[in-house]
């Protein structure tokens, strides 16, 4: 699946607790917590001292966490309430009845400096064995290894951003998905609208977010 070194290997159990008892989280996350995982084991530590790569200067660490799940559907609000509680990156492998998915969020420093974290977005592969879900390890620092990582999941999201800065290729993929939605949303608009002068003003305004996404 990972094929890391096993220097790598940490294979700790979380209780589940961890992440409820002694903090303030909504009645739903603690209930998905408790009805949607079996149990969480912390797999991984990929870092300089594990592996032979040099110390990145956005990510100091990188875990994976392995989910067994009690069904197929996790509640994203659980990943967010993992990774908030936890100062380093996480990839999350999520297990169901020996069918398995990778997630991983882009993560990044609240503000400048600071040791606080947050979550933009996460991006998963589909569904698989544990032999169809394969994810190389590369790059020659940290940085670049969870770089890597996203890229991989998120596969089709952010293609055509190879060249770019992760942060502008995440923000590039919200952009576009934004825009998505706005024409679908005017194209359902102008199938309904009756007036001739609105209709136009819709395509019209349709053909301008268009041009946008296309980069004219």
């Amino acid at each position: 699946m990972l094929n890391l070194p096993k220097s790598t290997e940490f294979d700790k159990k979380i209780p589940k607790q961890k992440f409820y008892d002694k903090i303030e989280i909504s009645p739903e996350v603690k209930r998905a917590l408790v009805e949607q995982i079996k149990e969480i084991r912390w797999v991984n530590k990929l870092s300089p001292d594990t592996l032979n790569l040099q110390p990145g200067t956005k990510v100091t660490e990188l875990e994976v966490f392995l989910i067994h799940l009690k069904e197929q559907e996790l509640d994203e609000r659980v990943l967010r309430q993992i990774d908030r509680e936890l100062p380093y990156h996480l990839l999350f492998l999520l297990e169901y009845e020996g069918q398995y998915k990778a997630v991983i969020g882009y993560k990044e420093a609240a503000e400048a400096g600071s040791a606080a974290f947050k979550v933009n977005r996460y991006y998963a592969t589909a569904w698989g064995s544990e032999a169809e879900l394969r994810l190389e390890l590369c790059g020659l620092d940290i940085d670049a290894v969870y770089e890597g990582y996203v890229r991989q999941i998120a596969g089709a999201a952010l293609t055509g951003t190879q060249g770019s800065d992760l942060r502008e290729s995440v923000e590039s993929a919200v952009q576009q998905e934004k825009l998505e939605r706005q024409l679908a949303s005017l194209d359902a608009k102008i199938r309904k609208e009756k007036q001739p002068k609105k209709k136009f003003e819709l395509v019209q305004e349709r053909k301008r977010l268009q041009s946008i996404l296309e980069g004219e």
